[in-house]
């Protein structure tokens, strides 16, 4: 008797522990601002998609998903956030679109001791200065993003480079990234112009990179500058005369929406795209039949972190946060989403990307066929080392 008891004790389930009862995930995001389309609505259904496909339980408790809208500031995501970890009992919060906002979501789950995953937040210092035990990053970073696109491009012939700069940290460290590669390699950056953020009119900035005779016009910053140059540079036929735009943050949903004649001949680095292969193909047709769009890397990456997270739990027994993330960090991750990824010390999701080229309008062949898929990159070629200044980084 006693000894069959001491193996039920023994037993996974029976000593499984997961607060309140309940896993909760909270998708802290954008649901109707400019990150809205690549995120939003998209992330809420890949995270619930997960959850589905789990099957709704993990160590008998259900899992829920909820809500919430930062609006793209800083203080309402904070604000949030902290409600969620005090009194809504929220396990895990992903998504969080615009690096200001992520990094004020993680000022709080540190000091709530609460898991939080970033897919849609790109700075590096996520994972640098600013790593935490409690907070991961699963998609892409600003440098290896720079560093793919710009070490591909390089050894693909575009040697010579013109930037078109936000005028914000986040265009600056694009550049900075990209233009450190670019010398590295043999190439030379000729110029840069900074047009500030929102600029309505971009035709003097595009009309210096085109003469500038460059190679390639790197184009460092996101939305709503960055589809308006590519926009601008295809009205002026940059990429009829010879140059090409290279992107060095670029979704899906933005090829889309600029259509494939102002966009064919764009260069890009992508952590994911649809239709690679049939594990990507099968998973995003059931994203598409709930939102009639095809998925961004932001939003499969969501679907990827949740699954990882929950086998987490399931495997360790709890949810208690330490734990959890060290499980995370275990095993590698290879799914539909990520090839050779792994949960790094620092919590980076290192996976390989893709350099892609936008095709023409003649070489797709059915909607939303718009990648030619030019070279892989690794993981550890693109993100690089663990940084040093990251305290959880064994010295």
């Amino acid at each position: 008797m006693l000894v069959a008891l001491a193996a039920v004790m023994s037993s996974p389930s029976a000593l499984a522990q997961v607060s309140d009862d309940l896993v909760k995930i909270g998708v802290l995001t954008d649901m109707n601002g400019p990150a809205s389309t690549p995120t939003g609505q998209g992330s809420v259904t890949a995270a619930q998609m997960a959850v589905d496909d789990f099957g709704g339980k993990v160590l008998g408790k259900p899992i829920t998903v909820i809500v919430g809208d930062h609006q793209l500031k800083p203080d309402i995501g904070a604000g949030i956030a902290r409600r969620w970890y005090d009194t809504e009992q929220v396990d895990l919060i992903v998504d969080v679109p615009v690096s200001a906002v992520g990094l004020a979501v993680q000022n709080i789950a540190n000091e709530k001791k609460k898991l939080f995953i970033a897919h849609s937040t790109g700075t590096a210092d996520f994972h640098g200065k600013f790593c935490s035990p409690y907070a991961m990053q699963w998609v892409f970073d600003t440098h290896a993003l720079a560093v793919g696109t710009a070490q591909e491009v390089v050894k693909r012939g575009g040697d010579s480079w013109f930037f078109i700069t936000d005028d914000y940290a986040f265009g600056h460290s694009l550049e900075r990234d990209a233009s450190t590669v670019v010398v590295k390699n043999g190439g030379k950056v000729i110029g840069s112009v900074h047009p500030p953020l929102a600029t309505p009119d971009l035709s003097s900035f595009v009309l210096q990179a085109q003469a500038s005779r460059a190679k390639i016009i790197g184009i460092a910053g996101g939305p709503p500058n960055n589809m308006n140059e590519i926009k601008t540079g295809a009205e002026f036929g940059i990429f009829k005369g010879g140059q090409q735009m290279a992107a060095l943050l670029a979704l899906i949903t933005d090829i889309h929406s600029l259509g494939l004649p102002a966009a064919q001949g764009l260069l890009l680095t992508t952590s994911f795209y649809w239709d690679m292969d049939d594990k990507t193909r099968e998973w995003s047709k059931r994203y598409f039949a709930k939102m009639n769009r095809m998925p961004t890397m932001w939003q499969a990456g969501v679907y990827s972190s949740v699954i990882h997270y929950l086998n987490a739990i399931k495997e360790s027994g709890t949810d208690e946060p330490l734990k959890v993330a060290a499980k995370m960090r275990e095993k590698p991750i290879e799914d539909f989403f990520s090839r050779n990824g792994k949960l790094r010390e620092d919590n980076l999701m290192v996976h390989d990307l893709m350099l892609v080229e936008v095709k023409k309008p003649e070489e797709s062949k059915y909607p939303w066929d718009y990648y030619k898929i030019l070279s892989r990159i690794s993981g550890e070629d693109a993100f690089g080392p663990p940084d040093p200044a990251c305290a959880l980084v064994k010295k």
